[in-house]
Formats: structure tokens, sequence, C-alpha cells
């Protein structure tokens, strides 16, 4: 495998790399306000959802960003970073892909995540072999070359479970499950001494509540039950000075109080800032 490859992509870190990040992500020098518990009403929860299963919008909020990780992530800029991978290259033709993993990242449960526990996640879901090589790199080889492979690591299907408990809501994201009931409620809590201390996750708790009615969710957020919704459309939120309807009033996506602060992006593709809300948003 080539280590000059054109598909090569490295993680720098200094204190430059370091400043340039926070601002990308809308973060000023001081840095948000910590604290508080964002409460989002969401649609597409069921009672058959289950952590290894399930995609509504609800459950896909609940895993990325949350409470689990992906090797890859898009961020608010619409740039490509790497989050549980730290470097990753690929031979000439982009068939085979060698990805190397952060070694200070622990699950929720205290147990180390190695390459082990991505080999298994992605075994699971990729048309490829996947091989720990040690305990911080994998190797991937593709029944078809794929260029693009790192981005597709980003989506929501590929987060990065416990290789020991695959079907738990034990991961490595910002925030662990307090307690889950499936299709009706996830309360979760921030990790503290997470990898990404002082860079994203502002938010003491994050509560999802599954609301199926669009008008409830409404008028949930109208009555400041809760912080954020998912919409189809504007409807009773129009003139409500304090909602703010993004992208735009003509096609929403979501609805969210004033009261949030959000960074800057570039991205609509999903609602809720690309399902990451949770660790990039905060509290005015």
């Amino acid at each position: 495998m080539s280590r000059t490859s054109l598909f090569d992509r490295r993680a720098l870190f200094s204190s430059a790399a370091a400043a340039a990040l926070l601002a990308a992500n809308g973060v000023s020098a001081a840095g948000p306000k910590r604290g508080g518990r964002l409460r989002m009403a969401l649609s597409g929860a069921t009672r058959e959802d289950r952590w290894d299963r399930g995609n509504g919008l609800f459950m896909q909020v609940a895993r990325q960003g949350l409470v689990f990780d992906t090797l890859t992530e898009v961020a608010a800029d619409g740039t490509l970073r790497p989050e549980l991978a730290i470097a990753w290259r690929s031979s000439a033709n982009g068939a085979v892909w060698a990805f190397d993993l952060r070694s200070d990242v622990r699950f929720h449960d205290g147990a180390p995540f190695t390459a082990r526990d991505v080999a298994a996640s992605l075994n699971a879901i990729l048309d490829a072999d996947v091989q720990s090589l040690g305990q911080t790199a994998v190797k991937i080889t593709l029944q078809q070359p794929d260029a693009g492979l790192p981005l597709r690591l980003s989506q929501p299907d590929m987060v990065i479970r416990a290789a020991h408990a695959p079907a738990s809501g034990i991961g490595t994201g910002l925030y662990r499950v307090e307690s889950f009931l499936a299709g009706q409620r996830l309360l979760t809590k921030r990790v503290t001494d997470h990898y990404k201390e002082a860079t994203v996750g502002w938010f003491d708790e994050v509560e999802l509540s599954s609301i199926p009615s669009e008008i409830v969710r409404g008028q949930a957020l109208g009555e400041y039950l809760v912080d954020a919704v998912d919409v189809n459309g504007a409807g009773t939120l129009t003139d409500l000075p304090d909602i703010l309807l993004q992208p735009d009033r003509r096609h929403p996506t979501q609805a969210v109080s004033a009261d949030v602060m959000q960074p800057t992006q570039i991205s609509h593709l999903r609602p809720l800032d690309n399902l990451r809300a949770a660790e990039r948003w905060w509290f005015a």
C-alpha cells in the first residue's frame, strides 16, 4: 500500500490548527456558554427501535454525534475531518485503505476503543474485508474501488460500536445514555474528560422526545417545552419572533428556539445540523 497515494489524508495537530478548528466550528476564542439541557422533539421513532436497528430521524440523531462516533465527520463548514480516525491513505486505485486510529478513546463503560471495535462494526455493514492492524490501525479491502470511502464513513449508518456489546447504547460519543424508552424518550449526560473536550459538546444533558405529530411538535416548541423540532412546513410557527425556521421559512427542515446558538454552516443536507446538533449547538 502506497503511503504517497493521491488519496492520502493526514490530520496535523498544532496550536494553530486547534485555533482554526474552533473558528471553523463557529466557536469564539472565549468559547460558547457551557451548561443546560438541550430538548429536541423529533419524528421517526417507533417502539421497535433499538440501538442496532431503527433508522428514523429520532434514532439517527440519538446515534450520531450523541452516543456514538464515526471514523470521519463532515464539519459544520462542510469539510471532511477525522473523528475516531486520525489519518488515512489508500492504494493507487482506491480499493485498499488503511486508517490510523485514536489511542486516547474509551467507551462509556470504560473499555478502551481499539481496532477490534472498528473491524467488528464495519465488517457488519461494509461490502469489504476489514482487518485489525494492531490496536490502532485497520486495513479495509473493498470489493470495488471507492475514492470516496472516507466521506462515506462519516454517514450515520457507519457508527462504531463496542465489539463486546454491539447491540447496546455503549458508544464513544460526547453523551452517555442515562435512560432510553424505545419510541418515546432518550436522556443523555455529557461525558467528562472526553477526547473532544473544549472543542464541541456544550450541553450538560441532551433529551430527545418522540412526538409523531408535526402540529404537536410545533406547539411544544411554541410553548417553550422543547428547544428544537424537525418540520416539513412553517405551519403556525411563522409568526413567532423567537423561533427560527431553517434553512428558511419557505422550505424549513427544522425550527429552533432563538436561545440556541449554532455555528456557521454551509450544508443543509439533513435537518438538525447533519444530525450533530447535540455536539455543535449551545445556549446563548
